[in-house]
């Protein structure tokens, strides 16, 4: 199975259509249909569907597509890492980090770190609910950070603890529950969470935690404006990290509850896979989120 007739599969795929796929490979038309179908002799299957729209991936195609792309992105991590245990500091760091590491710790991080590696690129993603650690576990990042999650699988990361972080409820000034004391009083409102799932989240946790059942969310977010808004409205509630939530920009639209039961308290880390080598400057960016979690 050749690497040119997968990333010509790819290529189809994203595009879908050969001619565009041609196009941005590079090649003629004829060549990406001489790839696919030596592709689909190799495997004794179809890959591609055709219809009068273009192509689209057969259910063979869909998983062959979803293990190249894996394969690709390993090829990728492989060609990094023997340049770095060369001496040579190039490629790219990955992250995925909730709103808080990104702006308060991966900034000053990055900072520093470009100083000691200017050749080597940020990919940076926002993430509001790392706990289930998908795009790290896909391989899709090289670090998480973010609140470590309870009961991560002995063996499968590594975790480098930064600092505490205070995780609090947050509210429009003229919410009628703005000035509530106790989280029981909440259970009834209407609340964002910041999961894919309203199965998991902070906000589920914090009450959990508290021997509460948590209420169901009204509102399910993966970005930081959409729950702002949400809550600016005077509708909602939102758990948020405090150094967020008592930012200048956040404190007109939002005031943190005095609630008798606490915060959220929980840990930031930077996780990475245990699996394989790491990379030397993802260890090195590590060493510079340190510093930065000292500061911030």
């Amino acid at each position: 199975m050749k690497l040119s007739a997968l990333n010509a599969l790819i290529a189809a795929v994203d595009e879908g259509s050969l001619r565009a796929a041609a196009r941005r490979l590079g090649v003629s038309q004829p060549a990406v249909t001489k790839l696919i179908r030596e592709l689909e002799q190799d495997l004794g299957a179809p890959v591609l569907e055709r219809s009068t729209a273009g192509v689209f991936p057969s259910a063979q195609g869909k998983v062959l597509v979803e293990h190249a792309r894996r394969a690709f992105r390993e090829l990728d991590d492989a060609r990094s890492l023997i340049d770095q245990l060369g001496g040579r500091m190039i490629g790219e760091i990955s992250v995925a980090a909730v709103p808080y590491a990104v702006l308060m710790l991966v900034p000053e991080a990055w900072r520093t770190f470009s100083r000691d590696c200017p050749d080597i690129q940020l990919r940076l993603r926002e993430e509001l609910y790392i706990a289930q650690l998908a795009l790290l576990r896909d391989g899709q990042v090289d670090v998480a950070i973010g609140p470590i999650p309870d009961g991560l699988g002995a063996g499968e990361f590594d975790v480098e603890p930064l600092r505490e972080l205070e995780m609090v409820v947050v509210a429009a000034p003229g919410h009628p529950l703005a000035s509530a004391r106790r989280l029981l009083d909440l259970a009834q409102a209407r609340w964002v969470y910041t999961s894919a799932s309203g199965k998991v989240g902070y906000a589920r946790n914090l009450f959990e935690s508290r021997g509460l059942a948590a209420p169901a969310p009204a509102a399910m977010v993966n970005s930081t404006l959409a729950l702002l808004a949400l809550v600016a409205r005077g509708e909602h509630l939102a758990l948020m990290p405090r150094p967020l939530a008592e930012h200048p920009s956040a404190r007109t639209h939002m005031r943190v509850l005095a609630l008798e039961d606490g915060p959220l308290t929980m840990r930031v880390g930077a996780i990475v896979r245990r699996s394989g080598l790491l990379k030397p400057a993802v260890r090195h960016f590590i060493t510079h989120l340190h510093r930065a979690a000292q500061h911030a």
